[in-house]
């Protein structure tokens, strides 16, 4: 009986233990604006993920995975299931992790047609109308 309550109270805090602030990983110090097409669109928690391909001066592509809020926070924020679909266009103003990997914090999303929809759930960028 004890075993299955000690595995129980590990599974319910993993969760926990596996989400992290902004300073853990990302760097404020390097801002990344991101434009480029869509090629995939995570909608888990803790975090919502946007899966970019952006296009180098030197014509290669990089794939870029932006961390954004939960699908909740996306969800009142403006975003739709079809808001982020495969090939969409757009900008992202974020920050890059500490690491140096193609991952970045985002800040904000730019649509093509030039809506703007705040994006982050741990970002230092968040407006004060929608810290909640």
């Amino acid at each position: 009986m004890r075993t299955r309550l000690a595995i129980t109270a590990l599974l319910l805090l993993a969760p926990a233990w596996a989400h992290h602030a902004f300073q853990a990983e990302f760097d404020k110090g390097k801002p990344v604006h991101l434009t480029g097409t869509v090629t995939e669109m995570e909608w888990i928690n803790p975090h919502s993920w946007i899966h970019i391909d952006v296009k180098n001066p030197d014509g290669t592509v990089t794939n870029w995975m932006v961390e954004c809020g939960s699908p909740n926070i996306m969800l009142r924020r403006g975003f739709t299931k079809r808001s982020l679909e495969v090939g969409t266009e757009l900008t992202i103003q974020g920050y890059q992790a500490k690491n140096g990997q193609n991952k970045a914090n985002g800040s904000s999303v730019t649509f093509k047609d030039g809506k703007k929809l705040f994006v982050g759930g741990s970002n230092p960028d968040i407006p004060e109308d929608q810290q909640k």
